[in-house]
């Protein structure tokens, strides 16, 4: 049976605060953490079906132009190898910026340098290697490939302009204003697991197992990539060792494998090289973003302009969202927002983790700080008067916001001191020591989700959907919700995740997993919970659950009496989407001591408190918000990536050249998790945390380097000689 809810109206039943079994919102490790530390999580590239061949992608050595001839004969003399794919199907998509598009593009055509172009088949892996690296492939050139946006005249991102008011008149007559511009270096993923898929086909049907982060649009782009049903595919995604945006969808190495198992009629198993994901896989891409804050003598913002420039492949639909917080975090009566996008031949842009507010609200949130120290206020106050009290542009009703309170618990529990702030006026030896802060903001969405769940006549629980784990605790959640619904020990909860099989979940992606997936779980368990009220003569909502049984009553197994009772939850945001802005909130603090003599950074300690609605589960949920913190002192400090601007290949294409923060780099780091209820924003009460984690901090970062030693910087990463270059003499 099914049971369905779509959500027109906040719902502010608390239910999930009256049920008896008090599993949920327990810090509890992750159910799954056991098989990953022992190494017995089997991920994709594990799957070792009999007679498994090996592919390796060849990837294209021009920028723009046609591929001519692609010399077989060349390689399948070699030792092991069986075949060379060349099919025009390989390449599926040029981009991968958006998980629900996958069209169509000859890998004849090149767009730019490391393109996947064909497939070397082999029986180990060395030896396809080899002979990927000796096939010969005749390219006609394209002189015209421009690599850097300042090579091509941008396009306004139509969808994103936002003109209120006057901008340049508030300006003028402003008390205090600041126009500045910010950069921000590419990024990448860098997910520790490389992109991976090992293919099966039986003569009917196609079984997949491969690294994505959202079966329930993967399986349409396969479908459509290789001109099949849907019905003659599985994909089966169980452990995905970090996604962060570059396994939304479909890429090379799933259709290559594909393409290789059906035309052998055996297994293959397509892995990507490190330097293969860094070159192939999308990137985010640059900005260049200008800041106009105008405010009037008490700090009062009166105009309020963002604009940026980003880039992408020529077609491409995706442009990296920088203003996406902007249009609703700061109340301003006169607002300017404009979005341009350059066509440039690197490869493709597309969402990695926190897109839009990962490189946004750093400029942001250094603009707001150089307006500070102009009017002689402290920072959070600035922050804190600037609070709408409505969406500025749509002037719709926010589903909560805890910006104030985060600001606020942020600065009691990091000490802040909210006196007279200048920079150069602590030291330590050759060190510049200083404190910096920023607002934290990140748009909540949430999707369509479908879970089965099946109360077993042993009173266990199954819960079945084609939601993925991509490290963020979701195996842990659903038995969480699932047990405190039912009234089960989270041991008598089993989740099966990552089939295609399995009704379909919203999949991981843009921090909507949780509230979306655990929504429909809750309607599930609440139609089961229905049919075992009636079966113990009480309504639904007197029924009390806890430890296997009735409380007051009998057992589950008891009142199953040999029966199972199965419901798909089926969850739908409603209208209710287009009555309120949602996001969560919060803020970063950071304390950093700068060399004086070499401008290295070094951060002390940082902290950040996060308003996102129900906590489902303490311990994870901080888990996701240090990892957000890691990553925006990533950006702050370390993260580019760096392109040849003769043929736009990437120059730093591994994890030894890309440099992101480890362990030895991290201070000491807390979190205050805001207590926090949002009707509005599911069923469940929750928002995402995963990306509200790393939007902004390495504003704070900047704005500590500034308070420590002077050196005020409009360019990310802060490297040392950059941080060098703008100290004061």
């Amino acid at each position: 049976m099914s049971a369905h809810l779509k959500q027109d109206e906040p719902d502010t039943s608390n239910r999930l605060d009256n049920m008896r079994q008090g599993v949920l919102g327990k810090p509890l490790s992750r159910i799954d953490g056991l098989a990953k530390v022992t190494g017995t999580a089997t991920y994709s590239a594990e799957y070792s079906p009999e007679n498994c061949a090996e592919g390796v992608l060849v990837t294209a050595t021009i920028t723009r132009g046609v591929v001519t001839r692609i010399d077989k004969d060349s390689v399948l003399s070699m030792p092991g190898v069986i075949s060379v794919i060349d099919d025009a199907r390989l390449t599926t998509r040029a981009a991968q910026g958006t998980a629900d598009e996958a069209p169509q593009q000859s890998p004849r055509t090149v767009c730019y340098w490391g393109q996947p172009i064909a497939l070397v088949v082999a029986e180990t892996f060395e030896q396809a290697r080899d002979a990927a690296k000796h096939l010969k492939v005749i390219y006609r050139e394209n002189e015209a490939a421009p690599v850097s946006p300042d090579l091509v005249e941008p396009k306004e991102h139509e969808d994103e302009t936002v003109r209120q008011g006057d901008l340049a008149r508030a300006m003028s007559d402003a008390a205090h204003s600041v126009d500045i511009a910010y950069t921000t270096k590419g990024h990448a993923s860098a997910a520790m697991e490389p992109h991976a898929a090992v293919a099966e086909w039986d003569g009917k049907k196609l079984t997949v197992h491969a690294s994505l982060q959202m079966l329930n649009f993967n399986i349409t782009e396969l479908a459509d990539a290789l001109d099949m049903d849907e019905d003659k595919l599985r994909l089966v995604s169980r452990f995905v060792g970090g996604g962060f945006g570059s396994k939304l969808g479909v890429s090379e190495e799933t259709v290559a494998a594909s393409l290789a198992a059906m035309e052998l009629e055996r297994p293959v198993r397509v892995v990507m090289s490190r330097q293969q994901v860094f070159q192939c896989v999308m990137r985010r891409s640059e900005t260049t973003q200008r800041l106009r804050l105008a405010a009037d003598k008490d700090g009062k913002l009166t105009g309020f302009g963002h604009q940026a420039l980003v880039s992408n492949l020529p077609g491409e639909t995706f442009a990296e969202p920088v203003l996406q917080s902007s249009h609703f975090l700061y109340a301003a009566e006169s607002r300017e927002l404009k979005l341009n996008v350059a066509r440039i031949h690197q490869m493709t842009a597309g969402s990695v983790r926190a897109p839009g507010e990962a490189v946004g609200m750093p400029a942001l949130e250094g603009a707001m700080d150089v307006l500070a120290e102009k009017i002689g206020i402290d920072p959070v106050e600035l922050r804190l008067i600037n609070i709408p009290e409505e969406d500025p542009e749509q002037g719709l009703p926010f589903s909560s916001h805890k910006l104030a309170e985060c600001l606020k618990q942020g600065a009691e529990a990091f000490g802040w001191d909210s006196g007279h702030r200048e920079p150069r006026v602590k030291r330590e030896g050759e060190w510049w020591v200083g404190t910096g802060m920023a607002s934290a903001a990140r748009v909540h969405n949430v999707s369509e989700a479908k879970a089965r769940v099946t109360l077993k006549p042993d009173g266990t629980c199954l819960v079945e959907t084609d939601m993925t784990d991509i490290g963020t605790g979701t195996y842990t959640i659903l038995a969480q919700i699932a047990g405190e619904m039912l009234g089960l020990e989270i041991d008598k909860v089993l989740v099966d995740l990552g089939d295609s099989q399995h009704p379909r979940g919203p999949g991981s992606g843009g921090s909507w997993g949780a509230a979306s997936i655990g929504s429909a779980v809750y309607v599930g368990c609440k139609a089961i919970r229905e049919e075992l009220a009636t079966r113990a003569g009480t309504s639904e909502a007197e029924l009390e659950l806890a430890e296997g049984r009735v409380v007051g009553g009998q057992t589950l197994t008891a009142l199953l009496d040999g029966d199972e009772i199965s419901e798909e939850g089926h969850y739908e945001p409603g209208d209710i989407k287009d009555d309120y802005t949602a996001s969560g909130f919060g803020a970063f603090f950071a304390q950093v001591r700068v060399n004086h003599f070499t401008g290295e950074t070094r951060i002390d300690r940082m902290l950040g408190a996060f308003g996102f609605g129900r906590v489902l589960n303490p311990k994870t949920a901080r888990s996701q918000c240090l990892g957000g913190i890691t990553w925006s002192i990533g950006v702050a400090l370390t993260e580019a990536l760096e392109f040849d601007p003769r043929d736009g290949h990437l120059v730093n294409c591994d994890l030894a050249e890309y440099h992101v923060p480890v362990h030895r780099d991290l201070p000491e780091l807390e979190v205050v998790l805001v207590d926090e209820r949002d009707p509005a924003a599911s069923p469940i009460q929750a928002k995402g945390i995963g990306e509200l984690g790393m939007c902004g901090g390495a504003a704070a970062i900047a704005n500590a380097i500034y308070n420590a030693c002077g050196a005020r910087l409009f360019e990310y990463p802060m490297t040392p000689d950059r941080v060098l270059a703008a100290m004061p003499e």
